[in-house]
């Protein structure tokens, strides 16, 4: 993991322990208040939301959890790290929201259907929930000014969790002050909505954590920047097949880059590691692999029948050696557009007598090309840095470069 990354990381680990000690702390006071009152004053609805503060408590736990182990290191098991720890409890919040709110409106709806029953609400039970409203929208606004700072998608869910609680709060005081006017029936009402408001949120924290176990990509601005990142790198044409997906709160991307076809297999790889960097700078990226093409594969590819590069190497090898000649390398290029094949030659050895020299007119390039089916064949010709360094000068021939470090012959066949 990059060392950025590892500090975010590390800052989010310790922000979210922080707030969620905080939020355990409210919670445990707010419950005990609002099922105790609840019940001596006879209101469904308070005891309802001191339910609600009791799934927010085990869902404090349960971040908890997923924080500790969502900050383990990659292992033998999990290669990309346990940051979807994170999304599984979101997961886990979700599904328990959501069956804390449709056990409020079943227990709402069986109060509804017998009105004759409702008892009057105490007074005290308005003041414990306009206390919990006060407490639990202070929590969220702390919650949510830290989670933002650290970009945590868990503790922003957890945030909004104890707005949730802010509104059912609300939703709990009206309903009592219509008991208290003399409208009974709105206390179990209110209970009733906090019950939706509830499962509504869980449906939303659930499905969300769904679709990121889902392998989600990220929006279509998060992908343009990393889009635009790569193509920002030096020697990068262009970018195909760029794949992301979520992982916890950070994404993994993939993409093939598009370079230029007769580079080296070390050049590609600078230029790929070079991108891989750029990407892996932005604090969304948890890692990117990426992969070269010398044509977009996704339009071109080879044909699958070109030589393989023991045969061209074997076949190279024969016909310059029937002339007494022996590359020094062969360097082969497949593309979409056939075969192309570059022999480089060692120096020539000036103490041989010219006309014992081996010529390179000895070699029949056309049938070497027909023979690979290649649909170019260059031949090089290296010449020794330090002759040229020491004065020693040799004439070039018809079609033919000499230069200190390398020449290039024209010698070819297309």
């Amino acid at each position: 993991m990059p060392s950025a990354t590892a500090v975010q990381s590390t800052e989010k680990h310790r922000v979210a322990r922080k707030s969620t000690f905080v939020s355990i702390v409210l919670n445990t006071v707010l419950m005990a208040l609002q099922i105790v009152i609840g019940v001596f004053a006879h209101s469904q609805a308070l005891v309802a939301d001191g339910i609600h503060s009791l799934a927010d408590l085990i869902s404090d736990f349960v971040v908890l959890i997923a924080n500790r182990h969502s900050g383990a290191e990659p292992d033998a098991d999990h290669n990309y790290g346990h940051s979807r720890y994170e999304t599984v409890a979101s997961l886990f919040l979700g599904a328990l929201l959501i069956a804390v709110g449709v056990g409020m409106l079943w227990r709402a709806g069986t109060r509804l259907a017998d009105l004759q029953s409702i008892p009057a609400v105490h007074m005290s039970a308005l003041a414990v929930a306009v206390l919990v409203l006060i407490s639990k929208e202070s929590l969220f606004r702390y919650m949510l000014r830290e989670a933002q700072r650290v970009r945590s998608a868990m503790l922003i869910a957890n945030a909004w969790h104890a707005r949730s609680d802010a509104a059912s709060s609300l939703v709990v005081a009206l309903g009592i002050i219509g008991s208290l006017a003399g409208v009974r029936l709105l206390d179990p009402i209110a209970a009733a909505i906090v019950g939706f408001m509830v499962a509504r949120m869980g449906w939303t924290f659930g499905w969300d954590a769904l679709q990121d176990l889902s392998d989600r990509a990220l929006d279509e601005t998060a992908s343009a920047d990393m889009r635009a990142l790569l193509l920002a790198t030096p020697g990068v044409r262009d970018v195909h097949e760029m794949r992301t997906r979520k992982m916890g709160d950070f994404a993994l991307v993939d993409a093939h880059i598009l370079v230029d076809p007769l580079i080296s297999v070390s050049e590609g790889h600078y230029i790929a590691e070079s991108a891989r960097l750029r990407v892996l700078a932005d604090s969304r990226v948890l890692d990117a692999l990426i992969h070269v093409d010398p044509e977009n594969d996704a339009v071109a590819r080879p044909t699958v029948n070109l030589p393989n590069r023991e045969r061209v190497v074997g076949e190279v090898n024969a016909a310059f050696a029937a002339a007494g000649l022996k590359p020094a390398s062969v360097n082969i290029h497949y593309l979409s557009t056939g075969l192309n094949v570059e022999v480089v030659l060692a120096p020539p050895d000036l103490r041989t007598a010219e006309n014992d020299a081996p010529s390179l007119s000895r070699v029949d390039l056309d049938a070497l090309r027909r023979s690979l089916g290649a649909r170019k064949l260059d031949v090089l010709q290296e010449v020794d840095a330090l002759r040229a360094e020491s004065g020693t000068s040799t004439e070039a021939g018809p079609g033919e470069a000499i230069a200190p470090a390398k020449a290039a012959e024209s010698h070819g066949a297309t």
